[in-house]
């Protein structure tokens, strides 16, 4: 069993049933009923909201407690998703492919990172379009969610140099009050993108 997979083995939703806020805000930017990635997806919060807006969302994870969660809270909102159990180290994003891409609360060593947002930039259709919010290095002086090593924690630069190829239309490093369960409570230093690949 995976530190994930305990995190996710309560009867609860770690970071509760209701969609990322910065998600909800955004998604009206994919192309409507469009195929869209999930990185890192957990208990399916974010998946299952983009099925209720008429996406084909994709879940993918490394955890099979939390997709397991995900599928069944699908089922009670009467959608479907797909769901992947895959780690992100050794799961190929297949060029041109996604209408979207989903990157909430994504934090991983930046050698990976560096890597999946390859996999972003060419996984991507002409006109596809990526949402990210992540936690930033400032994030560690909060406590209020989010890892507590700073490589894991990218900020607005990092991502700008590592999703070239993309056009940001929406970039900023802000502060912003987080409520998701009980994992996410509380002021936060967060970054958020809205990128496009136009070509």
């Amino acid at each position: 069993m995976t530190p994930w997979d305990e995190r996710y083995g309560a009867a609860d939703y770690y970071y509760g049933t209701e969609a990322n806020e910065f998600l909800r805000e955004h998604c009206s930017a994919i192309r409507r009923g469009g195929d869209v990635l999930c990185l890192a997806e957990g208990e399916g919060r974010n998946a299952v909201f983009l099925a209720q807006q008429g996406f084909r969302p994709v879940a993918v994870d490394q955890s099979a407690v939390g997709l397991a969660k995900a599928e069944r809270l699908a089922a009670a909102r009467d959608v479907q998703i797909h769901t992947v159990l895959a780690d992100l180290a050794g799961y190929q994003i297949e060029p041109m492919e996604w209408d979207g891409i989903v990157s909430i609360w994504c934090h991983l060593p930046a050698p990976l990172r560096v890597a999946v947002h390859h996999g972003v930039v060419t996984g991507l259709k002409v006109g596809g379009v990526l949402l990210l919010e992540a936690y930033t290095p400032a994030q560690l002086a909060y406590g209020t969610g989010g890892p507590l090593s700073a490589d894991l924690l990218p900020t607005l630069q990092q991502l700008r140099d590592e999703l070239k190829g993309l056009e940001f239309v929406h970039a900023i490093e802000r502060e912003r009050t987080v409520h998701e369960g009980g994992g996410h409570h509380g002021l936060s230093a967060v970054v958020q993108v809205v990128a496009h690949r136009r070509r």
